[in-house]
């Protein structure tokens, strides 16, 4: 424990954690983007997609068994399998499949009904697979999770991850399983595709060079997302993305909320505290605030060192672009509260203040290739910054556009009259006091 009661990090520094993270999400992108490029090679062989999809599953869950099955009337049959013990697979490949396709069954569940089965612990399995957890507990496993591969209204084969330690899989590797399934089927399909079409040579070609193409759209996408998730919260991404309208991202006018928060005191705790401890205290700050502007919506947000820019209403619209940005202020400062006190029993002075404008701003991308960033520039935006600088700790402060948008939830005072700095004349600032929050339906 540290000082004052604050527990120590985990033995995995977030540095560790983030990078560990990174790599295994440029790991999942490398082997979708594998398993395309041997569909896109393959178009009359399912077997060195399995293959693949197997082999690439084992690299991502090192510790459990991997298998594609396929459904061949009242059974399955095991199409590839791959655990770093060969003995296993052998046993997998003997007992598991030659049980018939009915629902007390995992895997006869899963097929039947098109869902997951998801048992993180086979000894807790649901009491509808009581007869198949006993045979599976008698393979040595603890937990599976068993994806359908969906053709259409049918599940024709299912992807199954076996674990011999119990525990459940993440959010996370349950999207890569489902990514996989989808391959597989993809695989299959044009597999039939190609074999009704065999004997006619241009209409292979065509086929051929659409896949092709779909591959490449398909890496194009991954790579584009990737991108944009650089500046854009991943909803929004995917969004973008999904929609194929890149136009939402070029230079444009757009009425926009935007709130600029910082701490108040960085600079001076910078100077009077070691750098690990101002980056930890950093880290923290910022892990805090991802969270919170991510369940707020925010479309876009900036963060360099402690100061934070988020806007909203663009890319994508939103009813109540003030009132968003004041609910993620007001959420903000809740939780930095929580944090300086905690930050103060270590000696560390430190507060958050806000600033809130609404008003006309020129929005898009902007830089050149390979350095890409998505912001907004206007008055609108630099006098939420000046009013950011001018709040004190605890503040919100908010503009006059901003003001008269919230005028009838809000409880504020006036400051007066402003002259900030970059701004011609001087500026009426409200201190936010009390919301009455229309959403919630609860008073802040």
């Amino acid at each position: 424990m540290k000082e004052g009661g604050v527990p120590l990090a985990d033995s995995e520094t977030d540095v560790e954690r983030l990078s560990r993270e990174l790599s295994e999400s440029l790991e999942q992108q490398a082997a979708t983007v594998e398993i395309l490029n041997i569909i896109s090679n393959s178009p009359t062989d399912t077997q060195p997609v399995f293959d693949s999809i197997v082999q690439s599953g084992l690299k991502l869950f090192p510790d459990a068994l991997i298998c594609v099955a396929l459904r061949d009337g009242d059974l399955v049959e095991a199409a590839a399998i791959a655990d770093r013990d060969p003995v296993r697979v052998e046993a997998w490949r003997r007992t598991i499949f030659h049980t018939p396709l009915k629902r007390e069954y995992m895997h006869g569940a899963a097929i039947l009904d098109r869902r997951i089965v998801d048992i993180p612990d086979v000894v807790d399995a649901p009491a509808e697979f009581s007869t198949g957890a006993q045979n599976f507990l008698t393979s040595g496993y603890r937990a599976i999770t068993i994806m359908p591969m969906v053709r259409g209204d049918e599940a024709i084969g299912l992807l199954s991850v076996v674990r011999l330690a119990p525990g459940p899989l993440s959010n996370e590797q349950v999207g890569v399983l489902r990514t996989f399934a989808a391959q597989a089927v993809i695989a299959v399909e044009n597999v039939r595709q190609f074999k009704a079409l065999q004997v006619r040579t241009e209409e292979v070609q065509r086929l051929n060079s659409d896949l092709e193409s779909r591959v490449a759209t398909q890496v194009d996408e991954l790579e584009r997302l990737g991108r944009l998730r650089r500046f854009l919260s991943p909803q929004v991404a995917d969004a973008v993305v999904s929609s194929g309208n890149d136009k939402l991202l070029s230079s444009h006018r757009a009425l926009i909320a935007t709130l600029f928060g910082d701490m108040r005191g960085f600079t001076t705790f910078c100077e009077s505290t070691e750098p690990e401890e101002a980056i930890e205290v950093l880290q923290t700050y910022h892990e805090v605030m991802g969270r919170l502007i991510h369940e707020h919506g925010a479309g876009v947000d900036h963060r360099a060192g402690d100061g934070i820019m988020v806007i909203f209403n663009d890319p994508l619209p939103c009813d109540d672009p003030a009132g968003d940005a004041l609910r993620l202020a007001l959420a903000m400062r809740e939780h930095m509260a929580t944090l300086c006190t905690e930050w103060r029993k270590l000696g560390h002075r430190l507060g958050f203040g806000v600033g809130i404008s609404l008003g006309y701003a020129t929005v898009g991308m902007v830089g050149s290739e390979g350095r890409y960033d998505y912001t907004a520039s206007g008055t609108s935006v630099n006098l939420a910054a000046r009013l950011c600088d001018h709040a004190a700790d605890g503040e919100i402060l908010l503009s006059p556009r901003a003001f008269a948008a919230l005028e009838n939830r809000i409880e504020a005072q006036s400051v007066g009259e402003l002259v900030l700095k970059g701004i011609n004349a001087p500026v009426d600032v409200f201190r936010v006091l009390h919301f009455i929050d229309s959403v919630s339906g609860m008073d802040i």
